[in-house]
């Protein structure tokens, strides 16, 4: 199997260089190049993921439809279309950048803090997933209203500290 790199950047998101993704991810963690997606149904219900139980950063936790982290030199659509298939045996289509300058750095969670570089996008699918259970341990279709309120009663760190904050940055809700 390939290690996985992740690209690391500078403060302005210009990319420095790669590291092995499992490893950067640390008490420490360098400031890297990811993503976000929030994937919609033709209902306008968004697709809300809870991360598999395995994984080594958030695991458990209920999170927006899919994340994770370009391999250098890969376009970000192309990279959420990987995670997508690789997460989530599905397909989306009409891709939106809608936070093109999102950056976060996380506090402790089980002893790993995440600082990425995250450009967040909006995408529509009329696939049902299929998940792979390494990587997702449950999913639900929820509408924004219901998401909205799922994340703003959070106090038990049951989504994700990425999802909450970026919901404070959108403007308007998405397909609704």
């Amino acid at each position: 199997m390939n290690e996985q790199l992740i690209v690391l950047t500078d403060r302005r998101g210009q990319p420095i260089g790669t590291a092995p993704k499992l490893e950067s991810h640390h008490s420490n963690t360098p400031l890297h190049l990811a993503f976000s997606c929030y994937v919609f149904n033709e209902q306008g219900k968004l697709l809300v993921t809870q991360r598999a139980l395995g994984k080594k950063v958030w695991p458990g936790v209920w999170t927006n439809s899919v994340c994770g982290h370009p391999a250098p030199g890969e376009e970000m659509t192309q990279a959420i279309k990987r995670r997508l298939k690789d997460e989530l045996g599905m397909t989306a289509k009409d891709f939106e950048l809608v936070l093109p300058d999102y950056r976060y750095k996380t506090p402790p969670f089980k002893g790993i803090i995440e600082n990425e570089i995250c450009p967040v996008y909006f995408a529509k699918t009329t696939a049902e997933p299929k998940p792979n259970p390494e990587e997702v341990a449950d999913y639900k279709w929820l509408t924004w209203a219901e998401w909205v309120k799922e994340l703003e009663s959070d106090k038990n760190n049951k989504y994700s500290y990425w999802a909450k904050d970026q919901l404070k940055q959108f403007k308007n809700p998405p397909y609704c």
